[in-house]
């Protein structure tokens, strides 16, 4: 594992939003779902691909808060531009579990 200093890790935007729409994405490579995430101002609503599917659907993202890294440079996934990166961590089969806060938090916030 590479060391970093605290001025690298400041580097990163990672913010709270809350997912606002959802669909199935069956044009991307891996299974996904497109998600639109509003960070509140000034950030707005923003989009990514999340392969997310084995634990998630769309109907079940909507309302739901995320977190993300929202100061990468978008990347096009296949006809989708995503914006930023929902973040999650692998379970016991290395499918994707979103991180979120566990309390209800401002859309927006800054992770440190």
């Amino acid at each position: 594992m590479e060391t970093i200093t605290y001025p690298d890790f400041e580097k990163l935007d990672i913010r709270v939003g809350t997912v606002v729409d959802a669909k199935p994405f069956p044009e991307a490579k891996k299974p996904a779902i497109q998600l639109w995430v509003d960070f509140g101002e000034p950030l707005g609503i923003k989009k990514s691909s999340a392969q997310i599917t084995a634990h998630y659907t769309p109907d079940r993202m909507i309302g739901r808060q995320v977190l993300a890294v929202v100061n990468f440079p978008p990347r096009q996934i296949g006809p989708f531009m995503s914006e930023v990166l929902v973040l999650g961590l692998p379970d016991e089969n290395g499918a994707i579990v979103l991180l979120r806060p566990d309390i209800h938090v401002p859309d927006g916030g800054k992770m440190f």
